[in-house]
């Protein structure tokens, strides 16, 4: 749930500023387990656990603050924001959410990925937002616009994550590597009631393991890519349907609310493996009086059928101990669907209900799901 625009604004010689942001409240009741500050799947309780059900939770996390210029030079307008939040460690600390400038087409600094297009989202309350579209994060790039194509190369590290290895043999920080940034292009635009965006990112995905003891092999590499296709419709001037679908080897956190956001695995034979991943999701949004009905089903999951990263160590005393990451409660599979009405009342008001259902599919077949019901009130200026 973005916020509407609204601004402090002011002039300082030639440069317009703006200061904008809102205070938000979040009131949540899940009916079963505790999903935590936003929905996170891997809370759900499967139903061969025990699980305490009922938990009520409030708070103000999502509440933000920007600052934005623009100032006209040479020619170009030079734009420049800062903005952050109160969601950093899991909430409860300010973060910083864009720090950017923007001239000529140019824009350099951490903002939205351009992998995402913001077409296919309907909106949620829930702050995790919908699995299986294109991840709604931020994180640093160089990027160049040209009309509705933008390309840009950005950080391969915030989203793409860690290679996982195998458990007791090399950790996370042993391997991962990041040799080239990852490459990300994106083409968006509107036909009359027809919007639609297709997006594509390419990847170098590398672990390095030299002079570790117990590395199965030296070092290794693999090529990642993903593609994310949005469209929305508007029907009538009531409503609007929205889908999208994304899919890659090696994406990692470019999905949003996937499984498994490690984008690749080091097998028994000590070769790096893409993880391929599969997202879609479907919804509307109906104008009913002072606001809008919104809904809609999102999947995300992870092939992980052939991700057999186990394998057997022999310990001092020749004991053999099976391990590895991708076990049968490895999570494969999340699913969300939302129901919500947001209104406003007044100018700069706005109020929101929403139930969700969420669950969760491990490889070895388990799964569970959940309930949540969440309310919101958020004053914005």
């Amino acid at each position: 749930m973005a916020s509407a625009s609204h601004a402090v604004d002011f002039e300082v010689g030639d440069t317009k500023a703006s200061v904008y942001g809102y205070a938000k409240l979040d009131i949540i009741y899940d009916v079963d387990a505790d999903l935590g500050n936003s929905i996170g799947h891997s809370n759900i309780a499967l139903d061969n656990e025990a699980s305490q059900d009922g938990h009520f939770n409030m708070h103000a996390y999502q509440s933000r603050i920007g600052f934005q210029t623009s100032t006209p030079v040479s020619g170009s307008d030079l734009v420049t924001r800062i903005e952050g939040d109160f969601y950093g460690s899991g909430g409860g600390s300010f973060r910083l959410r864009h720090a950017y400038g923007s001239w000529n087409d140019i824009l350099a600094g951490q903002t939205w990925t351009n992998f995402y297009g913001f077409v296919a989202g309907t909106p949620t309350i829930d702050f995790t937002g919908p699995p299986g579209v294109g991840n709604q994060a931020r994180q640093p790039q160089l990027r160049y616009t040209a009309g509705n194509f933008s390309a840009s190369i950005e950080d391969p590290d915030s989203l793409g994550g860690s290679e996982d290895t195998i458990d007791d043999i090399q950790s996370d920080d042993d391997v991962a590597k990041s040799q080239l940034p990852d490459v990300v292009a994106r083409y968006t635009n509107t036909s009359g009631p027809f919007k639609y965006s297709a997006s594509t990112v390419l990847r170098q995905l590398e672990y390095d393991a030299e002079g570790i003891e117990g590395a199965a092999i030296d070092d290794d590499s693999t090529f990642g890519w993903g593609i994310a296709l949005e469209a929305a419709m508007d029907v009538s001037e009531a409503l609007t349907l929205r889908a999208g679908v994304t899919h890659g080897n090696g994406l990692g956190g470019y999905m949003n609310v996937s499984p498994q956001k490690s984008p690749a695995y080091l097998d028994a034979n000590g070769d790096l493996e893409a993880l391929e991943s599969t997202g879609g999701t479907l919804g509307a949004s109906l104008k009913a009086g002072p606001g809008t009905i919104n809904v809609s089903y999102n999947v995300s999951t992870v092939d992980l059928d052939d991700a057999n990263n186990t394998a057997v160590v022999v310990g001092d005393d020749g004991e053999e101990t099976v391990v590895g990451n991708f076990t049968d409660g490895a999570n494969d599979t999340f699913e969300t669907a939302y129901l919500n009405y947001i209104w406003s009342p007044a100018d700069r008001i706005t109020y929101g209900i929403e139930t969700s259902w969420a669950s969760r599919e491990t490889k070895g077949g388990d799964d569970g799901d959940a309930v949540r019901i969440q309310g919101m009130v958020m004053y914005s200026f």
